[in-house]
């Protein structure tokens, strides 16, 4: 039997200053790029119009935050209840993950002024996928509130409204399984159209699919690291039993994306290419180094018993999806004609303040709202 509680104690801690600090500082980078535009704190071009902002907050972010839906692929679609007190952490992690990628897009894009033509109808183009992307992250970040706010109702606790959200649960809970489904593929379809300006070691017909599996993948990976990490932090109850089967299913997915991944580079010939040696082949390597010791860690049951290895397995696995997305977008994107890139200092700092934001909005929400799960293990 499990119940989600405020786990109470201080706000303002030595962590939390930190990230405040980190969010001030991002804060008035942000301010000025409002004032003198995105090339005054970014490094971006004409050859790199996409750089770690887009890649982080969006591409990268988005798949971190896959636990919420990750889980109720589980619970809801493969009806494994015993897994339903792991829904609401990994369903807020997944609602601040996607709402600062939704805000990020203001400071990503150029003229974001008219960012409020993309709920236009008129100047809606069915055909672009990156409108798909847009308009399926802008609604599932609703869909994520709502799925939400019946932990809100029981902190306030209005029990006809949480009986009354519990009732229509399901419509939300529905659209919040389609959504990432459309969305985390379609963004590996963004760089399908980039052609051959993609290293073949990444360019494929197949990057939809293989960045839906792998943020699936991930989904869970964050919610074992988050909920071994609050359970360290907070001196909460280890929570390894349920979460060594979650991990079981990892394995069968990181081997359906690598047979994938690996078999359609024998296919196109493009296997030899990872012996270069060179930078790319070098980050393609350790991409899929990464992703193989998870696997392999969490194929052994004694492993998946263990909150230390459960925890380097599910850290792996975090870095080989993101690694591979930076791969996918930046590492592995050559526009030609001499372009290059890197971060500048500010682009740095202001992902600094938004993973701090995230950071924040968690020690809050868990210490005031019912949201982590009192488990006692038989």
């Amino acid at each position: 039997m499990s119940e989600s509680k405020p786990i109470g104690g201080k706000i303002i801690t030595k962590p939390f200053i930190v990230c405040a600090v980190l969010v001030a500082m991002a804060g008035i980078l942000i301010i000025k790029r409002f004032i003198f535009g995105i090339g005054a704190v970014s490094n971006l071009s004409d050859g790199y119009p996409w750089g770690i902002w887009i890649t982080y907050d969006v591409v990268v972010g988005t798949a971190i935050a896959c636990g919420g839906y990750s889980m109720a692929l589980l619970v809801y679609v493969f009806n494994k209840g015993e897994y339903h007190p792991l829904v609401r952490p990994a369903l807020m992690a997944s609602m601040f993950g996607y709402t600062l990628a939704g805000l990020s897009i203001m400071v990503d894009i150029g003229r974001y002024w008219q960012a409020y033509n993309l709920f236009l109808p008129w100047h809606t183009n069915l055909n672009s996928i990156m409108f798909e992307v847009a308009f399926c992250v802008s609604l599932y970040i609703f869909i994520l509130w709502m799925e939400f706010s019946p932990t809100f109702a029981e902190w306030l606790q209005a029990k006809g409204l949480k009986k009354m959200l519990d009732r229509i649960m399901f419509v939300f809970i529905a659209i919040g399984l389609l959504l990432p489904t459309m969305h985390q593929s379609s963004l590996g379809t963004l760089m399908v159209i980039a052609g051959k300006k993609l290293s073949p070691l990444w360019q494929t017909g197949f990057l939809p699919l293989l960045f839906l599996i792998s943020a699936i993948a991930m989904g869970f990976a964050i919610v074992i690291f988050e909920s071994l990490l609050s359970s360290v932090g907070f001196k909460r109850e280890l929570e390894t039993p349920i979460l060594g089967k979650i991990a079981a299913i990892i394995p069968q997915l990181l081997g359906l994306y690598l047979i994938i991944r690996f078999g359609d580079l024998v296919f196109r010939g493009a296997l030899g290419q990872i012996f270069s040696f060179d930078f790319k082949s070098l980050m393609f390597i350790i991409e899929n180094v990464l992703y193989v010791i998870s696997m392999i860690m969490l194929l052994s049951a004694a492993n998946r018993k263990s909150a230390q290895k459960l925890f380097v397995a599910a850290v792996s696995l975090l870095l080989a999806g993101s690694i591979y997305r930076f791969n996918a977008i930046i590492i592995g994107f050559d526009p030609g004609q001499g372009w290059q890139y890197f971060p500048s200092f500010s682009e740095l700092m202001i992902t600094f303040g938004v993973i701090s934001v995230e950071i924040l909005a968690y020690l809050i929400f868990v210490k005031k709202l019912p949201v982590l799960p009192h488990v006692k293990h038989a």
